[in-house]
């Protein structure tokens, strides 16, 4: 008996190791580097996702808006379907709001985020309201993005922002290596909605990737 439960020990302790030293490794190997949140991109739990979606408060909201586009493979040809996109943003006053049932991510990112999955098409679409700046600053108005691959941990991709807004640089619409390609998106105005488009390359500009 004494001998069978020293063997287990050992079995038991040099798994935990093998296990441990694959997480180190993975951790400094993570597609896309570090990302604080990007976990938020598998928290949907039992939801059935879909390619297209409208984010809380549209409805009620002044200034609608709807983005949608198609995910291409690294190759920027071939559609890439099942991918999953969480996003993001503040509402009009620049917060991100919460509820005092708000857990998890929620409480960080608020909760006008949805998550997404592209169609066999890698096509997808999302309804919202435009985001606010933060309150007395001059960050550019934005909606951030996370990607989730098969197989791949999640990782972040440039921000959506817009063409129109008096506060964006020169910096981000001149991106040299936008990560996923450019996020600016021009609005055009298409009866109360305002609509734009962003395609989006998976791996582009990601490291490991």
């Amino acid at each position: 008996m004494c001998t069978i439960s020293k063997y287990v020990f050992h079995v038991v302790f040099c798994v935990s190791i093998a296990l441990y030293s694959c997480a180190q490794t993975q951790n400094s190997n993570l597609v896309g580097g570090k990302c604080e949140g990007c976990e938020a991109a598998i928290e949907y739990g039992q939801m059935s996702l879909k390619p297209s979606d409208t984010i809380q408060g549209f409805q009620t909201g002044n200034e609608k808006i709807k983005i949608s586009g198609t995910v291409y493979k690294r190759d920027g040809k071939t559609p890439a379907k099942k991918i999953i996109l969480y996003v993001y943003h503040t509402d009009s006053s620049g917060r991100y709001p919460t509820k005092l049932s708000s857990k998890g991510w929620e409480s960080r990112h608020g909760f006008l985020r949805t998550w997404l999955k592209t169609d066999a098409n890698g096509y997808y679409e999302f309804y919202t309201i435009r985001p606010a700046s933060y309150p007395n600053s001059t960050v550019p108005q934005h909606i951030h993005i996370t990607i989730k691959e098969p197989h791949v941990n999640p990782y972040y991709i440039e921000d959506f922002y817009f063409a129109d807004d008096p506060n964006i640089t020169s910096n981000i619409v001149n991106r040299d290596h936008p990560r996923g390609g450019s996020g600016v998106v021009h609005l055009k105005q298409n009866g109360i909605l305002k609509e734009a488009s962003r395609d989006i390359i998976l791996g582009l500009n990601i490291p490991n990737y």
